[in-house]
């Protein structure tokens, strides 16, 4: 027999029009707010620049170490970034895998994205790849039954042993 749990707060996720809450405003999405903000990376939660992309803590995280991989440029949907984009958006991704790695030694590592609000993109304007490191039983009853998660570690100390893992394993320039 399959358990349900109700989730009846989702209904106004899923019937809402477009609002705020999906990351957007005139301003641009929460990812180009963050980056035109000025804010020193140690703030921000940003672990790595490359020239097109970059890599910052969810401040939402699944677990500790879970981190977004996304381009400066807002655009929506993989079709929209150019070559050059694609080609360091995914070899972001393989470093930032490999950092993640490094730095909390994952039993598994999940590499997702959320195309559209339908798919459950959060920001939907803004491109962005998960990569969430996992561990076997990692998953237990505070997310499944009581809606919230317990993370061991402070977002700035994630950050800096990200920022750590990445000086070890990408070349300055990239």
């Amino acid at each position: 027999m399959l358990d349900r749990i109700w989730s009846g707060w989702r209904a106004a996720y899923v019937t809402d029009g477009p609002s705020r809450q999906d990351g957007h405003d005139a301003a641009g999405s929460v990812f180009t707010q963050l980056l035109s903000s000025g804010a020193p990376d140690e703030e921000t939660h940003i672990v790595h620049r490359g020239k097109l992309v970059f890599a910052v803590l969810n401040i939402h995280p699944y677990t500790s170490g879970h981190v977004l991989v996304l381009p400066y440029r807002e655009v929506a949907d993989l079709s929209d970034l150019t070559p050059d984009e694609t080609t360091e958006l995914w070899a972001t991704v393989t470093r930032t895998v490999d950092a993640v790695r490094s730095a909390y030694a994952p039993d598994g590592t999940n590499v997702g994205l959320n195309l559209g609000r339908a798919a459950g993109g959060s920001v939907p304007t803004h491109l962005h790849v998960h990569v969430v490191p996992r561990w076997t039983g990692d998953s237990n009853f505070m997310s499944s039954i009581a809606n919230a998660q317990t993370l061991p570690e402070a977002l700035e100390v994630s950050a800096g042993r990200l920022r750590a893992a990445f000086g070890r394993h990408l070349p300055a320039d990239a």
